[in-house]
């Protein structure tokens, strides 16, 4: 008894969504962060969201910065969720009554017996992070894949000590909260530390100059990798000096959070690299920096 409004904008445009979200009275509105981060950069008070009673995301990690936006210029909350191709809804805040913490995907779906799990595929205890798993020994769970076609070996990983892995590096609080920290492959191991890039991600994205931004890491003859932050800039920042921008951000890091946690080479691009669902594909940055030490990297850009 619901109906599903369809409108092609051929190329996204944040106030073109906003109005027909306001024209048409939309009740429910789900897209991925990257375009609430192109929403809160708009003057909302123009625009009657009043009907629209649920706002909800997926596809990444939701920054707390811009969900902290979102809720001060609408008055509304956006539910997260996560989930894969392969299952449904893994995490998510479920119910309108229930806390949202910021930052946070919310508790495990009760269809799930969903465990954070160590590399030996030991539970690790509330805070401390581990790759997000779902246990099968009882059977797989409906909305949990069978298995990838014709791939025995990938669906044996994929299952490998009685669980499915997500492959996804996370921490669980002490209520129970899932908190995303990053894929295992695209975590940083920079000078012996391990570094979330969602984590420094969230840090330069309270910069009023950064729109969106991708970290990811580069091989480095010092430290084995570095730190680097592809950066779309906002509109009016886009037209600054680059190296002037590059120093303001690297500064602005260095007051935030930990030194080697900073980005140490800055890439600034008009578009990031996405999926067709608008995720950020850090994979295609890190293939093309592939090989390049940060020397040249910095002399490229």
């Amino acid at each position: 008894g619901t109906a599903l409004f369809v409108y092609d904008m051929n190329m996204f445009k944040p106030a073109k969504m906003l109005e027909m979200i306001s024209k048409y009275g939309l009740t429910t509105f789900c897209a991925p962060p990257t375009v609430y981060r192109y929403l809160v950069r708009q003057n909302l008070s123009k625009y009657d969201l009043s009907k629209c009673t649920r706002f909800s995301t997926a596809g990444e990690a939701l920054n707390d910065e811009v969900y902290n936006k979102w809720l001060e210029q609408t008055g509304k909350k956006i539910y997260e969720g996560y989930g894969q191709t392969e299952s449904t809804i893994i995490c998510g805040n479920f119910l309108e009554l229930s806390e949202i913490r910021p930052g946070s995907m919310g508790r495990p779906n009760p269809l799930y017996n969903v465990e954070i799990l160590d590399a030996n595929n030991k539970s690790v205890p509330a805070g401390e992070i581990g790759e997000l798993c779902i246990h099968v020994e009882d059977g797989r769970p409906f909305g949990l894949l069978m298995g990838y076609h014709k791939d025995v070996a990938l669906t044996a990983n994929a299952f490998d000590g009685g669980v499915y892995h997500t492959g996804d590096n996370v921490y669980m609080d002490e209520d129970g909260y899932v908190w995303f920290v990053g894929r295992k492959d695209d975590i940083i191991k920079t000078a012996g530390y391990r570094v979330s890039p969602f984590e420094v991600e969230s840090i330069l994205q309270k910069h009023p100059a950064v729109m969106e931004c991708a970290v990811t890491g580069v091989e480095d003859p010092k430290r084995g990798t570095a730190v680097k932050a592809t950066i779309v800039l906002s509109p009016g920042y886009d037209k600054k000096d680059p190296k002037e921008m590059e120093i303001e951000l690297s500064t602005f890091a260095k007051e935030n959070t930990a030194m080697y946690k900073c980005p140490r080479i800055f890439e600034f691009l008009p578009e990031l690299p996405k999926t067709i669902s608008g995720k950020i594909r850090r994979v295609e940055i890190r293939e093309r920096d592939k090989g390049k030490d940060t020397d040249k990297i910095k002399q490229e850009f």
